[in-house]
């Protein structure tokens, strides 16, 4: 059958334990094609390059059976909490002024 949904989650979770993982079969179930959101505390210091490569080399094993792997994420726990908007802190501003 190819690659499953559950080997790409396995083979992240296990190099890169990540607090959140987001995997999107874009395949159409065939396993060809994957979107990968994560979040790892490994990935702090790194650059973006480098965090895709740490993604990319956790999947090696499976990528002789995976035509493309689209990042769409790969953030530090930081970056991945929520950022206020400028415009609720602005508005949050004039209202205790």
């Amino acid at each position: 059958m190819g690659v499953t949904k559950h080997d790409v989650e396995a083979a992240i979770t296990s190099a890169l334990s990540p607090s959140n993982l987001v995997v999107t079969d874009t395949s159409g179930g065939c396993g060809a094609s994957y979107e990968i959101e994560v979040v790892s505390e490994k990935f702090e210091g790194k650059r973006l390059l480098e965090r895709h490569r740490m993604v990319n080399t956790a999947l090696a094993p499976h990528m002789a059976e995976i035509h493309a792997v689209s990042i769409k994420k790969a953030l530090t726990p930081a970056q991945a909490q929520p950022q206020p908007e400028p415009a609720a802190d602005k508005l949050q501003a004039e209202v205790l002024n």
